[in-house]
């Protein structure tokens, strides 16, 4: 009986050192499972930020390396306005006197001189103005000569001094209608000085009082136009210039002589130059803003606009130097912004970045210190790889 329970407790002490050899066995497997996997985890966390490029694909993509540059960036008040001209290059043409437009040939955009015949109209009453000139040119010469007469015999007291007056009295009223009929017929347009009984007429022409563009055109042939109607529009657009308007908080910053960056509403990638004249000195008490007038630096884009086209601009105001880099060597990820820098040949990491503010095709890198001086970054090209 002895025996048998020795064997019994010798079995079961070989059993259970047999199943912590397995479990500690199993640990340990475990153990260099988990271990792997991390390392495998760690290498592919790594690889991923690793790019390599063969020679092929750097010159076939046209890619380009460079280091980060001090720039020069700006702080801009940003507005928004039109393009707009002078007051005195623009004209609201009417007739001084009322009556039926004849003729009229233009179109908006038709280019004019000044003095050019816009249209013509018609009135007999113009018949009336000009019979009245005559009558009173011709009476004036009698008159003239009357009164003269009358002045040298009242000197040699030869005449009284009644038929004196009245000679005065009539040459003076005369003359004054003569000059005011005179002033009329100019303002129609028709030369006094040429006018005789011959070449009285109906029709006279309004002319142009600028060269430039007819913009606008109202009258139509037939239409009856009073002297207060406006029937056509002509604008110079020689001194096409920038109205711009900026809020009263921002007009501390704002100086005669800055730049100006100019854009069109519908067209935001291309960015005309322009400088600030004027800074107006009132405040508009409605919107609380200040008008800002400017002119573009180029005299040749003033062709490719007209007054009243809406614009967008962004004045320069302070300038100040930071480290960048090219905007194309940045990529936006979620709000992430990453660069690839050089680490040899074609190899290239992925790293994040802190940016700022950018201007002229240049982005403020903030933690360019994180750098080495001669890191050398994808400056060209990497927009892509970095989002792939």
């Amino acid at each position: 009986m002895k025996n048998t329970h020795y064997n019994s407790s010798n079995s079961i002490f070989f059993k259970r050192l047999l199943l912590v050899a397995i479990m500690a066995l199993a640990s340990c497997n475990s153990n260099e499972k988990t271990e792997a996997a991390n390392t495998a985890e760690t290498e592919t966390t790594e690889d991923t930020d690793m790019i390599t490029i063969t020679e092929n694909q750097f010159s076939a993509g046209n890619m380009e390396v460079g280091k980060v540059t001090t720039q020069p960036f700006n702080t801009i008040v940003k507005a928004n306005g039109m393009f707009a001209v002078p007051p005195e290059n623009q004209a609201d043409v009417s007739a001084y006197f009322a009556g039926y437009v004849k003729n009229i040939s233009l179109l908006p955009g038709d280019p004019v001189k000044k003095g050019q015949t816009l249209f013509t109209i018609e009135n007999p009453e113009y018949v009336q103005v000009q019979q009245d000139f005559l009558e009173a040119k011709g009476r004036l010469n009698y008159l003239k000569s009357d009164y003269e007469r009358q002045k040298e015999l009242i000197a040699d007291n030869v005449t009284s001094k009644k038929n004196f007056l009245k000679a005065e009295s009539e040459y003076t009223v005369t003359l004054a209608q003569f000059q005011s009929l005179k002033k009329r017929l100019s303002l129609m347009n028709i030369n006094p000085n040429t006018l005789s009984g011959e070449n009285i007429r109906s029709v006279i022409s309004v002319p142009s009082p600028l060269t430039g563009y007819a913009t606008t055109i109202n009258a139509t042939k037939g239409m009856y136009l009073n002297p207060s109607d406006v029937a056509v529009t002509v604008t110079n657009t020689d001194d096409l210039h920038i109205e711009l308007k900026i809020f009263e908080k921002d007009l501390p910053m704002v100086k005669e002589g800055q730049f100006i960056n100019v854009r069109l509403q519908n067209d935001m990638n291309k960015v005309y130059q322009g400088k600030v004249h004027l800074v107006n000195k009132a405040i508009n008490a409605q919107d609380r803003t200040v008008a800002i007038h400017g002119d573009l630096v180029n005299e040749s884009d003033v062709k490719l606009f007209a007054p009243g086209m809406y614009i967008e601009g962004e004045i320069l105001t302070t300038t100040s130097e930071h480290p960048a880099l090219p905007v194309e060597a940045v990529a936006n990820i979620d709000n992430d912004y990453f660069v690839l820098v050089k680490e040899n040949g074609t190899t290239f990491k992925r790293v994040l970045v802190k940016v700022g503010a950018t201007n002229n095709g240049f982005i403020q890198i903030i933690n360019a210190n994180d750098f080495k001086g001669d890191s050398e970054f994808l400056t060209k090209g990497a927009f892509n790889l970095i989002t792939e």
